[in-house]
């Protein structure tokens, strides 16, 4: 259970607290971008995007990020009634009930660790390239992973207003090196072919190419709508957590679209997939700074990469404590992951146990012999990305009960409208990734059928404990998203 939230007289949390207003709209901001990790997407996800839909591919993103705002605007009304920390977790409790409330809980515990664990994979492959260019040496992948993973740790440990800092001036630092690329495009003229339209081609964006494009997309925005989570943590919550929301929201929209376009624009529409092909997808932005910048571009990314995944992995470490302790709050995890530092509030014990078992899967891979991109992140992450899109078309359906039950409650007049259309929109995604899963993951159909499965069977695992609780510990069933407090 959580204790007391009152502070001592030194004005520090005691220990089961969350430091108070310790986060702007900027920290916020900061956070839940830096999850999205925009140099990773550009130089990992982007050019498989390309590869795959083609000139049409930064329109992907710009669809996929209009319907992340149309959702946020159902889901920001309800932060204003909904105020303990939980996210996902607390809001679908609140709507449709602790049995599904539960479910969605652990799924977004699962569905978040599954994210972070992933990309230590990339974090490895990246760490390893930048070693092997920069000074000619060869690490194995688990020893960099393994080093991130306590890196990750001992950030998380040092508390949420620091991990807030670090994270900003990380992103300011990744974005200012891609602005400066974007603008050696642009005057340059593009490319051989100069600059063209096709990302809005009918031809090019009704086909089955562009439906795998609107799924890699999605996964490009992951982590924006955390910031309720953050919500004990924010100053001024209410005005905080939704700005917070719209700027993350809106800024990799644009960025993401623009980013795509002009690299796209830089080898030429017509002739950049056969780059892509020929060149490698992991290469792609290393190659098109190298000719528009210079060698110190490609040298500075190749840093800036590192700095990028680290934060994307702080980050969803910082979800993933968050969820653990709303979830030990309630007493439906132990109590002591509830425990927080009284130095500076961070959930410390939840924080552990999340490295210990990033460790262990990370460690069960390399004992495996796995491939660190295509299997640890790939395999991994999928569920992750899944579980996120089916918490939120459950969010929207929370939103619109939340409100139809509460017609007094104060609400934005397109708050329902916008969650209706948020949730289709969300379906449609979720059916566009499932159905073309082989694409994504490149694994064989058994392996496929155990990814998906990863998320009906975490949601059905919370259903079920609900139900236990309910008939053996029917105080803790009456906590559950924090409603009995």
């Amino acid at each position: 259970m959580e204790t007391s939230t009152s502070a001592p007289p030194d004005g520090r949390p005691v220990v089961g607290a969350l430091k108070k207003n310790s986060l702007g709209t900027g920290g916020i901001t900061f956070l839940v971008v830096s999850a999205a990790a925009p140099l990773t997407v550009i130089a990992g996800t982007v050019p498989l995007a390309i590869l795959i839909g083609g000139p049409a591919a930064p329109l992907a993103y710009l669809v996929v990020g209009l319907a992340l705002a149309v959702f946020a605007v159902g889901f920001m009304a309800m932060t204003r009634h909904v105020t303990k920390t939980g996210g996902f977790y607390t809001y679908i409790t609140e709507a449709l009930g602790r049995h599904v409330g539960l479910g969605a809980g652990i799924l977004a515990l699962v569905s978040y660790n599954a994210m972070q664990i992933g990309i230590y994979g990339l974090f490895a492959v990246s760490a390893r390239a930048m070693l092997a260019t920069l000074f000619g040496i060869d690490v194995p992948w688990a020893v960099l992973a393994f080093i991130a993973i306590v890196l990750v740790w001992a950030m998380g440990f040092a508390g949420i207003d620091l991990g807030a800092r670090v994270l900003g001036v990380l992103l300011i630092v990744e974005t200012l090196v891609l602005v400066v690329l974007g603008i050696a495009i642009i005057a340059s003229g593009g490319g051989p072919e100069g600059f063209g339209a096709g990302a809005f081609a009918p031809g090019n964006v009704f086909t089955p190419q562009f439906a795998v494009t609107l799924g890699l997309a999605f996964g490009a925005f992951i982590g924006f709508e955390s910031t309720a989570l953050y919500r004990a943590e924010a100053r001024s919550a209410d005005r905080t957590i939704p700005r917070a929301t719209y700027v993350a929201v809106f800024a990799m929209t644009f960025f993401y679209f623009a980013m795509a376009w002009l690299l796209i624009q830089a080898h030429g529409e017509s002739l950049v997939q056969a780059f892509i092909g020929q060149n490698g997808v992991e290469t792609f932005i290393f190659a098109t700074a190298e000719t528009q910048l210079g060698h110190w571009a490609t040298v500075t990314l190749l840093l800036l990469i590192l700095t990028s995944v680290y934060a994307a992995l702080l980050a969803f470490h910082n979800s993933i404590n968050r969820y653990s302790y709303a979830l030990a709050r309630d007493d439906v995890l132990p109590a002591m992951l509830g425990r927080t530092r009284q130095r500076n509030g961070s959930p410390w014990v939840a924080g552990a146990v999340q490295t210990g078992l990033a460790a262990l899967i990370v460690g069960g891979f390399a004992i495996a012999g796995a491939d660190p991109y295509l299997q640890l992140l790939i395999w991994v992450n999928t569920p992750g990305v899944i579980g996120v899109v089916c918490l939120q078309i459950l969010a929207s359906l929370a939103v619109v009960v939340f409100f139809t039950r509460n017609r007094g409650a104060e609400r934005h007049r397109f708050a329902v409208p916008a969650a209706l259309t948020g949730g289709i929109l969300m379906a449609l995604f979720t059916g566009l990734i499932v159905a073309n899963i082989d694409v994504l993951t490149g694994a064989p159909a058994g392996t496929n059928v155990v990814i998906i499965s990863v998320v009906p069977i975490s949601f059905a695992v919370g259903v079920i404990l609900a139900a236990v609780l309910k008939r053996r510990r029917p105080a803790a069933y009456a906590r559950i998203g924090g409603q009995g407090q």
